[in-house]
């Protein structure tokens, strides 16, 4: 009888720290693939790694090549990143490239990753968001349709081709060493911009758990959309207060001064359109995810806001 070889597996995004944390801990008992369309990175010599437009003929050749049994896609270009339309493009068609990919070459294991901010921040926000919660970020914010569009598309071939098994996430703000999103900018700056008046409730999840959340959803295939968030929360201001940071208050009204005032400041690490996200709270309800794969964080926010407190501008 042969021995079962082991699964073979495509992940992308692999520039981001993220991905590279979920490789390292399946590069030991899983066969992998890494795909990043932004830049090729090395990461061993026993991962092949490509830097690939997924809307190009070369990326199917990789399906054919491989015979993946599995892909974990964390290839979502941030708000922050891009312009719209490239940034459309990559999210959305690239996506729906990968998701017909994986249809025609027999995947049978897809997670995929998406955000809170599809829920979009709004005044009359419920206090705990589940998953049946509508994504109202489209109808706020030109710049998050390409984040919805994402997860529609991914609930689309979820219930259209449920041999794929396709899992998504909703994570809270991914944080700790090596991120590079907007919270995480704040978080590690010396100052920080506040809009007056307004302090949020917001979480946290340590990039080490966000990487432990996918790879138990990967060895888990059971389909559908889970929230991933601890289950404590603090206000936006007294995060940034925990983390070292000193508070720059800016005026909250009119709407247009604001954005004329990050703007003029160059502030990118707060974008005009994330703003309604430092004014209304959306917390998320993490208790499915927790409950279905087993998942509790091991990094509390104390050990969170001590990095960023010690290592201001990290990398």
């Amino acid at each position: 009888m042969t021995q079962k070889q082991r699964p073979q597996i495509l992940v992308t995004g692999a520039a981001g720290a993220l991905a590279q944390q979920v490789i390292s801990q399946l590069r030991d008992h899983c066969d992998l693939v890494a795909v990043d369309f932004r830049e090729q990175v090395y990461l061993g010599d026993d991962i092949p790694s490509y830097c690939v437009d997924f809307n190009k003929r070369v990326f199917e050749d990789l399906f054919r090549r491989y015979q993946f049994d599995g892909v974990i896609h964390l290839g979502r270009i941030m708000s922050s990143q891009l312009t719209r339309m490239r940034r459309y493009n990559a999210n959305v068609l690239g996506t729906q490239k990968l998701l017909d990919l994986s249809h025609k070459y027999g995947i049978r294991r897809v997670v995929v990753l998406s955000t809170f901010h599809v829920y979009g921040a709004v005044a009359y926000n419920p206090a705990l968001i589940d998953e049946s919660a509508p994504l109202k970020s489209a109808g706020l914010s030109a710049d998050l349709i390409d984040s919805v569009e994402l997860e529609n598309l991914a609930n689309i071939y979820l219930w259209k081709y449920p041999e794929l098994n396709i899992t998504i996430l909703r994570p809270c703000n991914i944080v700790g060493p090596g991120v590079r999103n907007s919270i995480s900018t704040l978080l590690a700056s010396e100052r920080a911009p506040v809009l007056a008046g307004f302090s949020p409730m917001m979480q946290f999840i340590h990039i080490d758990d966000m990487a432990d959340a996918i790879v138990l959803a990967y060895n888990k295939p059971v389909r559908g959309v889970f929230n991933v968030a601890p289950h404590d929360w603090v206000a936006y201001q007294h995060a940034l207060k925990l983390c070292g940071c000193r508070r720059t208050q800016i005026p909250s009204v009119p709407p247009l001064v604001p954005k004329l005032i990050l703007r003029t400041l160059n502030l990118r690490s707060f974008p005009s359109y994330l703003m309604a996200f430092f004014k209304y709270p959306v917390v998320i309800d993490g208790r499915a995810f927790a409950k279905e794969f087993g998942f509790t964080p091991k990094r509390p926010l104390r050990e969170i806001f001590r990095f960023y407190r010690e290592n201001k501008n990290p990398v």
